[in-house]
């Protein structure tokens, strides 16, 4: 599956999460080292308002100041919509990309995007008491694409952790986010 239907799936799945959050979750602590579910909204927000111009092949714009006392959803769903956007305009995933780890190609880092919002999608969900059931097949491909890709310089204990045990009937997803480095 190509990383922009990857991320056709995943996206709305996390904008739906985030609409569900309540305002009094916004500080609950999350499975994602030093991060609350502000800072993991915060964060994707930021990764895509940086990474949309990038996928598009144009200088990103002068940050704005994000009013930080509102709900985050509408300022995630925005952000969301405006990534995959990008991610699925002509030329993105042959594009390079300079990414925090390095240049790679549109496609690999869509693909890394990928990994990182089911891996956040999880955090969220857990922190926040709700379901969270991507398609399997979706998350073995993200899964395969993240065990050939990270290397083990990008495991310093804040992006990613070293990989954590997980039982032997764990599911595709519990298997990923224990890859990144949470404990499941």
């Amino acid at each position: 599956m190509q990383p922009d239907r990857q991320l056709a799936t995943i996206l709305p799945m996390l904008t739906n999460i985030v609409g569900r959050i309540e305002p009094g979750q916004l500080d609950n602590r999350t499975p994602c080292a030093k991060f609350a579910v502000r800072d993991v909204l915060d964060h994707m927000v930021g990764g895509a308002d940086s990474f949309a111009p990038a996928f598009r092949g144009v200088d990103a714009p002068s940050p704005v100041e994000a009013d930080t006392d509102a709900h985050p959803a509408a300022r995630f769903r925005a952000a969301m919509a405006n990534l995959l956007d990008a991610v699925q305009s002509p030329g993105a995933l042959g594009r390079t990309v300079e990414a925090p780890f390095g240049s790679v190609t549109g496609d690999v880092f869509a693909r890394f995007v990928a990994f990182d919002g089911l891996v956040h999608g999880w955090d969220l969900a857990t922190s926040t008491g709700q379901a969270y059931d991507p398609p399997e097949d979706l998350v073995r491909e993200v899964d395969a694409f993240a065990r050939q890709a990270l290397a083990p310089e990008m495991r310093d204990g804040d992006t990613f952790a070293a990989e954590t045990e997980v039982s032997s009937d764990a599911g595709p997803l519990e298997r990923l986010v224990a890859f990144s480095g949470r404990s499941v």
